[in-house]
Parts: structure tokens; sequence; C-alpha cells
């Protein structure tokens, strides 16, 4: 027998690793059907798996693990586990669920694979890397996000998974209780029937089922069997939400709650010098007053929120009064002479210059563009933009004896219940989190700055519910900013009007990723377009302005960047702008449809009539690519005699595969177009000495009713899983309109917001 030498135990041990760590890739996620700590079933209900309870009184009760921001989210996951189980929709009910490590979002991680590989080019480069970023996701505790427009793209498959499990637990104890097989029995509308007229509802078997063991296997229905799934139900909560009672952060009233208002530095990131608050503590209702330090956002952005001091009192009325009596000496700090003109100039500077990190290269841009066609070269910029949430940031802290509950909107819970933790220096499982309705998030509720500086104040205020609320004023002026981006795009054509290679260059913030994420590139290193050569640049230029993450991130910029430009280079050949497209598309199914299908329903090619008053009319296209969707948007517009520009209808084509709930689609893309409208046609911060200079929606509009577009919205049939929604209407609509006004009046407009005045 060979001896054992200290080098061939190494190497064993190296050898058992890579086995067992090939075996450990080669395998799928762990189950998601189970969890250790799933949300407590409300008496007399009945738990089957992590994500459904059944109550004696036929109550299905869903665990939901994306939180509600106006998508509709509650309805579309509650639709796919309804669906399997063969519930009836109206005894469906939701209930937060977040602390197990099955509630993480796995396609998040699939994100991941766009920064290895953006266009999709190595057979298995980005699977390989998507499915070990997933295994990698779902042993981690505390990534129950939403964002991303990933919700029913991440719960396709567990959902349907747990409803099924489900239906076959209580067609079990059905078969069990009538002594006949269980093939013979089916689930319909709440119950269980057999061949023979027996029936039961789930109520009824409920606690029976419950004991039994969980299935080894199930059958998912095939799409044609479908009975809520495709169907354009109303959301579960719009009566709640209709009548008051759909319960937001805003509204958290638990018992003893104390108001918090803070008067912030008013220079980004600033901070506290001194304050005298001897005048204040005398005030009527008056009972803590407490500084705050500047806090970060968390992993969407980049900056800190100022510092300031709040006021706590026993009304909000109360608690405004004296905040604004506070005196107050403020450190402005470094970013006391940034101004966003400024940024922009610098950044226009970035992206006329040769560095930056290239996201994807394909080819010799260079040779080609020296090769003697013709080369087109145009720059574009956007500028800051705040959220501006309908909600205002808001939170409420109770902290009492070493433990503390928080009732807040946001898009990670289990993120929020990990900073309670840090501030008051507790363990996180010593942190109840009550997550809330949001009354919008568009990325901003990701941040958890707010909630830091409510913890901070209900740490001095022990035993008592500390709820901190924004003004409208603090919100707009304490934001992570969409950053202000600028585009360098140079093109080379040939004496055939094809181009040949495309030298993409943008400048901006990183908002905070590291490099190896960049999600900067999303958008533009995987535009669908296909070029010869082809280079996308990124020059991350920071400034003093916190940013972050913004409704569809970087697809919001990119989008308007390269269609703009290939609406350019489409004048620049002669061609037109649909033929083009298509020409760039070849082998592209879904794009080409859905642009076929767009062009198609808004009468491209056809001549226009006049407006009612008289005015030219004419279309603009664009199309773009975003969390697995295809969407195209074409924009009829118009000028007003003050040469203001009018955007009368919106045609929308959206291919995000199997449609679960088509209302609930249309609702997002009028939603994302609304959203986009208003920031490509009034959209801007302003930052001059540091300080922002807009302060509410009279000089940061939202589009008004009055301006609104009809909006026609077309979904391609699917039967692919489904893709993402609440984000994807948002990218193309600036493009759309910039290029109507160009085909409107030969004008490019190539700087948002879009103006001719």
């Amino acid at each position: 027998m060979a001896r054992l030498t200290r080098r061939r135990f190494v190497l064993a041990g190296i050898g058992t690793a890579g086995v067992l760590g090939i075996g450990w890739l080669a395998t799928p996620p762990r189950q998601r059907l189970t969890a250790d700590k799933p949300p407590e079933p409300s008496p007399g209900s009945h738990r089957l798996n992590g994500w459904v309870a059944i109550g004696t009184d036929g109550s299905v009760t869903v665990s939901l693990c994306r939180m509600e921001m106006g998508q509709g989210i509650y309805t579309g996951i509650a639709m796919l586990l309804a669906e399997e189980l063969g519930a009836d929709m109206e005894r469906v009910r939701v209930v937060p669920a977040f602390d197990d490590r099955i509630y993480n979002n796995l396609a998040l991680a699939s994100n991941l694979a766009h920064a290895f590989d953006p266009r999709g080019e190595g057979r298995f480069v980005a699977p390989a890397v998507a499915h070990v970023a997933r295994k990698l996701v779902r042993e981690v505790p505390g990534l129950a996000i939403t964002g991303a427009s990933t919700s029913i793209k991440d719960q396709w498959g567990p959902m349907r998974e747990a409803g099924a499990s489900a239906r076959m637990m209580l067609l079990q104890a059905a078969a069990n209780r009538w002594g006949v097989a269980v093939g013979e029995c089916r689930a319909n509308q709440g119950r269980i029937v057999h061949a023979s007229g027996l029936s039961l509802s789930f109520g009824e078997l409920a606690e029976s089922a419950a004991q039994l063991p969980l299935p080894r296997s199930v059958a998912l229905k095939p799409p044609s069997e479908f009975k809520l799934i495709g169907q354009p139900l109303p959301q579960l909560n719009a009566r709640d939400k209709s009548s008051g009672k759909a319960r937001y952060g805003i509204d958290a009233q638990p018992d003893g709650l104390l108001y918090a208002v803070a008067r912030l530095c008013p220079v980004l990131g600033g901070t506290v010098k001194h304050f005298d608050d001897t005048r204040v503590r005398a005030m009527a209702g008056v009972g803590a007053v407490v500084p705050l330090a500047p806090q970060a956002g968390g992993m969407a952005g980049r900056g800190l929120t100022s510092g300031g001091v709040a006021v706590v009192a026993r009304s909000p009325h109360e608690a405004m009064r004296a905040a604004e009596a506070l005196e107050v000496a403020w450190n402005p700090g470094a970013a006391a002479g940034t101004s966003s003109a400024g940024v922009l100039d610098a950044l226009r500077q970035a992206a006329r210059g040769t560095d930056g990190s290239v996201l994807y290269e394909r080819g010799d841009v260079d040779t080609s563009m020296r090769s003697g066609g013709t080369v087109i070269g145009a720059s574009y910029e956007v500028p800051f933009l705040a959220h501006a949430a309908m909600e205002p940031m808001n939170c409420t802290v109770r902290f009492d004896q070493g433990a503390a509950e928080v009732w807040v909107g946001c898009q990670g819970p289990s993120v929020v219940r990990d900073i309670v933790a840090t501030v008051l220096g507790i363990e996180p499982e010593q942190v109840r989190v009550h997550p809330q309705i949001m009354g919008g998030g568009f990325g901003r509720k990701t941040f958890t700055d707010c909630v830091a500086q409510a913890a901070s104040i209900a740490k001095e205020v022990p035993g008592r519910a500390i709820q901190l609320l924004w003004t409208r004023e603090q919100d707009m002026a304490h934001d992570f900013y969409r950053p202000a981006i600028v585009a360098r795009c140079e093109a080379a054509l040939d004496a055939a009007g094809r181009v040949t290679a495309w030298d993409y260059r943008i400048a901006g913030s990183s908002m905070g990723q590291p490099a190896l994420l960049n999600v900067s590139r999303e958008g533009a290193a995987n535009t669908a377009y296909e070029f010869p050569h082809m280079r996308v640049r990124h020059a991350v230029l920071e400034s003093e302005v916190p940013t972050g993450i913004w409704r569809s991130v970087a697809h919001s910029f990119n989008a308007f960047f390269v269609e703009s430009f290939i609406d350019e280079l489409a004048a620049a050949a002669r061609a037109d702008a649909v033929a083009l497209r298509r020409s760039l598309l070849e082998g592209k199914r879904r794009h080409l449809q859905v642009l076929e299908i767009a062009a198609r329903e808004a009468g491209w090619g056809t001549p226009l009539p006049l407006t009612p008053d008289g005015q030219a009319q004419a279309l603009g296209l664009a199309l773009h690519e975003s969390f697995g969707s295809v969407v195209a948007q074409v924009a009829r517009v118009s000028l007003g005699t003050d040469r203001k520009i009018r955007v009368h209808e919106v045609v929308c084509v959206v291919d995000c595969g199997l449609a679960v709930n088509p209302n609930l689609i249309r609702q997002q893309m009028e939603g994302g177009i609304v959203y986009g409208l208003s920031a490509a046609l009034y959209g801007r911060i302003d930052i001059e000495d540091g300080q922002v200079r807009q302060s509410n929606f009279h000089d940061y509009a939202p589009l008004r009713m009055r301006d609104c577009p009809a909006i026609t919205t077309h979904i391609v049939p699917s039967t692919d899983p489904p893709q993402g929604v609440g984000e994807v209407g948002t990218p193309p609509i600036a493009a759309a309109v910039a290029n109507a006004v160009f085909s409107l009046t030969g004008t490019r407009l190539r700087q948002l917001p879009l103006t001719l005045a």
C-alpha cells in the first residue's frame, strides 16, 4: 500500500473538492417549496407548503415575497398559484413573506450573465454564469428583493409548483376520505370533486391535507388548460385602494405613535455644524430632538443623504412647526461648489475622450471607421432625475427592550431588517418588519437612508413608535438621482447605406456598482441591432451628487441614445426608419414581429391628417429590449402655436412572453409611458452650489392628464416564459417622440427634456 504523503493528501483533497464542486455546479438550485421560517398561518388555517395556507373557511392565503408598489404583483403572482391549485380567486388573500431563503429573488441573479456575455454570443458562458448565480442566491439570506422587473419571472416556477403540490395533497385527502382513486378526483373553484358527484371544499380538507407528506413530483398544467393565467383579472386590492382601506407606509398607526420631522442640510451630503434646540424643546407637544448623521442608500446607489436634526412630537403639525423653528448651522461639505451644469460640462468632455472601460467589443471599429465610408457622429445627453414617487419617503420604527418593529413600504424587507438591526445594535432576528404597500417605488424604495434615520430616532425614544415622514420638498431635494449621462455615438455607412461600424461611448456615474457589474451596459452592449464592428465604452465620472437606480436603470438613457442615433443613421442613408431597423435585426424573430406590428397598427407610411387646430402631425418610432421583453412604441406628435411638443397618441407593442394578466400588462405599459413622457418632456433636476433647485410638482412636473396621449397596447401572443413588465414601457418613449419631432420639423433634439422653445 502506497504511503500517504502530504503531497498526495493535498492532491486528493483538491481532487475531492473538485469532484464535489462539479457535482454542486451540475445540480439545480435547492428546492423552493418548503420553508424553515414561513409566515405564521392565521387561526384556522393550515400550511401546506412555504407558499400557501388554506383555512377551514376555504380561504387561500398566498405568501408573497415580492412587494406591491402599484405594479399589481399581488394579483399576478397569486394567479400563478391559484391556477395550479384550482382555487377561486375571490377567496385568495396575500401576506408578505421574506424571512426564508426560498423567498430570495433568483431571477435577479440571471442579470449577472450580462456582465460576462452581454450579447449572449458564448454558447455556454451566460447560461453557466446565470446557473451558478441562481444557486448562490438561493443560499444567501436576505435577498427577497423586488426590482429589475423580475417578480413574475422569478415566481413563475415556484408559485405554480407550490399550487400544484397543494392541489395534489387536497386530492389525496379527498380520495382517502371517499376511498377512491386520486385520479378520479379533480380540483375546481376551491373544491375537490369526484366523478360520482361527491364534493368537498378546500376548507373541509385543509387539516387532513396538511398532515400528508409533500408529493415527490407534480405535473404542471399545460397552457391549454389554463383558466386564470391569461385572463385580464382586476387587481385583488383595487377595491381597498379605491375605498382607502389599503394600508401604505404613510398610513401606519401603531399604538403610542409619535411623529418625527427632520431638517436636513440643504447641500447634498452636508452635515450639522451645530444647533440650538432650547426654544424648540419648550414648544407644545415636542418630546425629543435628535441629530441625524448622513446615511448611505445601500447597494443600489452611491453617495449620502444629508445629515440633519429631527424633532419628535405628538402630531405631524407640532413636529413640523418645531423643526422649522430649529436654529441650525450647516457644514455644507464637499458638494458646496457642485452644479449640474458643471457636471454636464465634465461629462461632455469625457464622452469625447478615449478613456473608459470597454463594456463590449467586436471586430475592428477603428479600422472600419477609416475604410472610406461615411462617418456619422452625434452627442446626446440626459439630466439628473428624481424618482418623485407619489408617497414621500417614510418609515415607522418602535424600539423597546432590545427588539424592534418596523412599518415601511420598501423593495427589500430583509435589507430593511438588517439596516435597522445595525443602527440599533441588535441581532436581525430581533427586528420584525411589517411591509406596507408602496405609493410608488421606481427604485427609490430600494434605498434605506430614511429607514436608518427612523431607526436612529427610535433609538433615542425607546418604547414608542416613531414615524418619520419626509416632506415633498425633502423627497425632491435629497434623492439618489438617476445620473446625468452624456453619450457620443459614431457609425460608419458604406456606399449602399449599410452600417458597418458602431462606436458608442457614454460618460457618467457608476451608480455605486462595481466595475464587474456595470449596469450602464444595459441597453447598449446588448442592443438587439447587429453591426459587423461594434464597441461600447463607459467613462466613469463621479460627482458629489448621490446617484442610483431609477425606473429601467440604464435602459432609461441608453434607449434614448441608441434609438435616436439609429434614426439619424436612417436619415443619413436616406432609408425608411422601419426598413433600416429591419435590416439590422436579421434573425431576431421577436424584435421583427414587434416592429412590424407597431408599424402596421400605427399606420406607418400613411399620410396623417391635420390636427383639429390645423397643425401638421408626424410619427416617430423606437424599439428597445429590456428585462427580457421587447417593446416598440410609435408616437404621433404635433406642435402647438407656441412650438410646444404635443403627443397625441402612442401605439405600444410588447412581447413579454406569456401574458399572465393582460390587464396588468396594459396598466404597466401605460404607467411606464406616462412616467417616461414626464421625464422626456419636463424632467430635470438642476443643482447649484450643491443644492437642488426643484422642490415640488410645480417645478418638477409630471405629465398632466390634459396632456396625456391616447395609449393603445398590443400584447404579442406567446407561450414563452413570462419576462419583465414593470419597467419596460419607459425606455423607448423619449426617442419615439424625438424622432417624431425630427420627422415633423427637421430638427434633431439630442437633449432631454425635449423642447423647441
